[in-house]
């Protein structure tokens, strides 16, 4: 397919390629002698939301224990700076 290029540097996107990607913004990356437009999620955090579900072993609770053990050796360690 080819394109022109407007004069203020636009080129229209396909409606069946704007349909298909469900997009109104794009990414495009410059490589010299050719460009690559890539579609970009309307809500990116949407888009990565339980991306790391699989690779999350710990659940919350060991979290919050562990949060809860570091504060304890770090409030030991200040005070036995204190007591010095």
């Amino acid at each position: 397919m080819t394109y022109k290029i407007t004069t203020s540097g636009q080129v229209s996107i396909p409606a069946a390629v704007r349909r298909r990607w469900r997009t109104s913004r794009v990414q495009v990356e410059d490589h010299g002698d050719y460009v690559v437009v890539r579609p970009l999620p309307a809500d990116p955090v949407a888009a990565v939301r339980g991306i790391f579900k699989d690779r999350i072993t710990t659940t919350t609770d060991e979290l919050r224990h562990k949060a809860r053990e570091d504060e304890r050796r770090a409030d030991e360690r200040k005070e036995a700076r204190y007591h010095r």
